[in-house]
């Protein structure tokens, strides 16, 4: 599971810098074309948000990976041994249940009305449900890395 574990932060890792890399072209692109040409383009802009929101949840995925994200350490900073282990099972299990039932379900439910609907992007004419397909995708990740962290502790 560790080597699977590894395989995955090594694609996220490549695939967060290559969204960052294109993030950043896109809008050296749009001020370039915008003071320098005098036309701006309209995908540029619709580029830029799709890829912030690509970024946002598959780096929210990553750092939970990590255990980087923000956490409230009140419950947790007193406790050592059996206890902590125990109550970062807790936590990791609540973060499990809400990739869950929020990420997956609600956002594969997404998905699929977007999909069903042919919702389309005003500017780069893609469907939508593209887009929205990283909250399902990043929920599974977050699940995979609660079960990770239930099996391996790092306490």
């Amino acid at each position: 599971m560790k080597a699977i574990y590894k395989s995955i932060n090594r694609v996220i890792e490549v695939f967060l810098i290559v969204i960052f890399s294109l993030l950043v072209v896109d809008v050296v692109w749009q001020v370039f074309s915008r003071y320098v040409l005098g036309q701006s383009f309209s995908f540029t802009e619709e580029f830029a948000r799709f890829a912030l929101i690509w970024l946002s949840l598959f780096g929210a995925a990553y750092l939970n990976g990590q255990q980087a994200h923000l956490s409230m350490d009140y419950f947790i900073r007193d406790l050592e041994g059996d206890a902590l282990r125990k109550r970062h099972r807790i936590i990791e299990s609540l973060m499990l249940i809400f990739a869950l039932i929020i990420l997956v379900i609600g956002g594969g439910n997404l998905v699929y009305t977007t999909f069903l609907l042919g919702q389309k992007s005003p500017a780069m004419n893609i469907s939508l449900g593209y887009v929205y397909s990283v909250i399902p995708i990043s929920g599974l990740l977050i699940m995979f890395y609660s079960v990770y962290h239930i099996i391996n502790p790092k306490y």
